[in-house]
């Protein structure tokens, strides 16, 4: 895709403390990657028998993320903070790096991305440490299309989870959806309307080649303009009057004319990467500046060898400066990255 006026060394050195890169984006939302480990075993994500999961020693510590955390958002200027997985709340530190990370100065935004899966018991404590809101993955109303999807039956847990988190004030609890052609495509429409009912937010995300067993197929991609139409059968969808978009990814429509809206995420046929503000942190310890980069820079063994903060926040800041100008995915020649979504993190 193309990007914006590639910036000069200079430009860089005028926005020193900053995570820019040379074509003038500026990392403010950091995704935290708690465990590559997950509880179910989606069927564009990983296969049956689950992955070849990190070891402890591998696995940033508890102390070690709160650092690189504070260091992002002390120095560098991040902020929003969200924590993935894999699956986080299967991290058995996760209550305790919330709260310090929300106790940080200044204050970052603090977010969640889960299956939801045993949301119910935990998010009263998440909300006490400090979550601002949270973002449950529902792809199906049907049980028996979870089970068929995810190969676990635990339906009742995530809807049990959002019903906690919705209880608890962790507004707004957003919904992801991805649809699969001839599996859960014909849903699209009961799921924004049981979205709409239960007071949660709907958005609709395109599958993407983040799958461990490489075996994505575009055919079986149900695209934005799919999904659209798809629920233009019931509802009537108009545009978002709102500010510039900026880096939400999600295109957003008021159904039936508001105020209930519905996102779309086109992240295959409508990249967003000319807005992109996202930088990540692996659960190993490694700074991706792109969800499909290719390559990492490795802050878990700088930081061990006892590096300073100045030190790692400069790895940080040249690992960001390195961003190319979009990940690709929309061009034949787009190459998967090797790591799937569960050990990058969402």
């Amino acid at each position: 895709m193309a990007g914006p006026v590639l910036f000069s060394s200079t430009s860089r050195e005028a926005g020193a403390g900053m995570l820019l890169d040379t074509y003038g984006r500026r990392a403010v939302d950091l995704r935290v990657s708690l465990t590559d480990r997950c509880n179910l075993r989606c069927t564009y994500c990983m296969p049956e028998e689950g992955l070849s999961w990190l070891g402890k020693p591998e696995l940033l510590t508890d102390e070690e993320i709160v650092r690189l955390v504070a260091l992002a958002v002390g120095t560098l200027g991040v902020r929003e903070v969200r924590f993935t997985g894999g699956e986080p709340l299967l991290r058995p530190g996760l209550v305790g790096i919330i709260a310090a990370c929300a106790a940080l100065e200044p204050r970052p935004e603090v977010s969640l991305t889960t299956n939801g899966i045993g949301l119910a018991r935990i998010a009263p404590a998440l909300r006490d440490a400090g979550v601002d809101r949270v973002n449950v993955s529902l792809d199906t109303l049907d049980p028996d299309t979870f089970a068929t999807l995810t190969r676990r039956r635990r339906h009742q847990d995530v809807l049990d989870g959002l019903a906690a988190a919705e209880a608890a004030g962790l507004r707004p609890v957003k919904l992801n959806a991805v649809l699969m052609r001839g599996v859960n495509d014909h849903e699209a429409a009961d799921l924004l309307g049981w979205a709409i009912e239960h007071g949660y937010q709907l958005r609709f995300i395109e599958q993407m080649p983040l799958d461990a067993q490489h075996g994505w197929d575009r055919s079986r991609m149900v695209t934005a303009e799919e999904i659209l139409e798809l629920l233009r059968a019931r509802f009537e969808l108009t545009p978002e009057p709102s500010t510039a978009r900026g880096a939400a990814p999600a295109e957003r429509w008021l159904v039936d004319g508001g105020p209930a809206t519905v996102g779309v995420i086109a992240s295959v046929t409508r990249p967003f990467c000319r807005a992109c503000d996202r930088t990540r942190l692996t659960a190993d310890g490694q700074i991706r500046n792109c969800l499909f980069a290719t390559g990492e820079t490795d802050l878990r063994g700088a930081l061990r060898s006892g590096a300073s903060d100045a030190e790692l926040a400069e790895l940080w800041r040249a690992a960001m400066w390195g961003k190319k100008a979009g990940a690709g995915i929309d061009q034949p020649e787009f190459h998967q990255p090797e790591r799937p979504m569960s050990a990058i993190g969402g």
